[in-house]
């Protein structure tokens, strides 16, 4: 494959004063330029998924919203949305950081009217569950969108996943508030039985040939 070509910075990040910044912002601004260059030359390509794809700005977020959570810029573009300027991980991402930072969740239930999802952080006793049917997705004026007639069943694992992962482990995801599938409705993650389907590999590049 060749390499990327990279164009010239051309944005407000290059009018910093480098002097003028504490050490860790003057990383950010870099980071950020970079992770700028980068989306406008993957911006029209094939490997930006449709939702991102011409849209530069909404790829330089979502990289740099990856970045923080320690995933690659490839993974980060397979796992992250930007919905109405919002960066949202999908719910397989959630699940695989959330696994791979120690905690544990199981998937107890999931039928096309009901999910029960139980989680405990490392080294925790106490489960957590949630639960998502479709009573509660009708009382969210969820259940006459076009994904949720289609997928049902995958619509309440992704709501559950979202849920869960915030309730037990906030920090291993930085804050984010919303799973991709909770802001716009569209059915990204898989039916999951025991393990997420999304491997923690392709999220961090650990374990692969560099």
């Amino acid at each position: 494959m060749n390499e990327l070509a990279l164009p010239e910075p051309n944005n407000q990040l290059d009018q910093a004063q480098p002097e003028q910044m504490p050490s860790d912002l003057m990383q950010w601004v870099q980071e950020a330029r970079q992770a700028a260059l980068v989306a406008q030359s993957l911006a029209k390509t094939s490997f930006v998924p449709a939702s991102l794809r011409g849209k530069p700005e909404d790829i330089t977020a979502a990289i740099l919203a990856g970045q923080e959570l320690g995933m690659k810029p490839m993974a980060t573009l397979k796992s992250i949305d930007v919905i109405q300027g919002t960066p949202a991980l999908r719910a397989h991402a959630m699940r695989a950081l959330v696994l791979a930072a120690g905690h544990e969740i199981e998937l107890v239930e999931s039928t096309s009217e009901t999910c029960r999802m139980r989680g405990r952080r490392k080294g925790s006793e106490a489960w957590q569950e949630v639960r998502w049917d479709l009573e509660r997705a009708e009382l969210m004026q969820l259940t006459g969108k076009a994904e949720w007639k289609k997928q049902p069943q995958t619509m309440l694992v992704a709501r559950a996943t979202g849920e869960l992962c915030r309730l037990i482990a906030s920090d291993v995801l930085h804050g984010m508030p919303y799973a991709a599938e909770e802001l716009g409705g569209i059915a990204h993650a898989e039916i999951v039985e025991d393990k997420p389907r999304l491997s923690i590999s392709d999220l961090t590049g650990e374990g692969t040939a560099s």
